[in-house]
């Protein structure tokens, strides 16, 4: 018998717990999956609706360029269209979406020339990297200040930063989207917060 139910609109999923303590996950926009499924534009144009917000601006942090993270945008709505009958429901619909996105711009990057092996970052000692521009008293901290110093950092350093920071990803996950190792994730993390904390110190001093 079912106990309760949580409702998380952001994840467009619904928890379901039961009467032994365990959950099972309903995607709340479930019927809508299955329509696109079998076609349905209306249901298609629905989603689009839902998401395309909030994957624009997934899009918009890794590429730093509105134009290439609009035509990101619709190659992901597309891809996830033609494809939805892979999406199998163990993740959020909107997890999978973010997921497509993010590929295609990691590729985009790719066709810039974006590079991060670990021969051109060589060893980094993370202890002494680990300076957070949280810590610096002589930086005044803001969202604001945060949002325009991030576009200022090279795309190697503001796609790690903008998976980690702003999208959720963990190390592990990162360095499976980049093709890069763990500890390489973690290497550029660290860098990318030192050159952001030197972004705002610059900003502050030219003020």
């Amino acid at each position: 018998m079912e106990k309760a139910i949580a409702y998380r609109l952001e994840d467009s999923q619904a928890y379901t717990v039961t009467e032994e303590g365990k959950s099972a996950v309903v995607n709340i926009h479930q019927s809508l999956i299955d329509s696109c499924r079998e076609g349905s534009r209306e249901a298609q144009y629905q989603l689009y609706k839902l998401y395309n917000k909030a994957m624009l601006n997934v899009a918009w942090r890794i590429v730093n360029n509105q134009s290439d993270a609009e035509d990101i945008l619709q190659e992901s709505f597309l891809s996830a269209f033609r494809n939805i009958q892979s999406y199998k429901g163990d993740a959020t619909f909107g997890a999978w979406l973010k997921r497509i996105v993010v590929n295609k711009g990691i590729n985009h990057l790719r066709k810039r020339k974006l590079e991060m092996s670990d021969q051109e970052i060589g060893e980094v000692d993370v202890a002494e990297e680990q300076t957070s521009v949280e810590n610096d008293p002589e930086v005044l901290l803001s969202v604001e200040r945060i949002k325009r110093a991030i576009p200022q950092l090279p795309d190697g350093f503001r796609a790690v930063l903008s998976l980690y920071l702003l999208e959720g990803y963990d190390h592990r996950e990162i360095a499976d989207i980049l093709g890069i190792t763990e500890s390489t994730s973690k290497s550029q993390f660290n860098r990318a917060k030192s050159r952001l904390r030197e972004i705002l110190k610059s900003e502050v001093n030219y003020e």
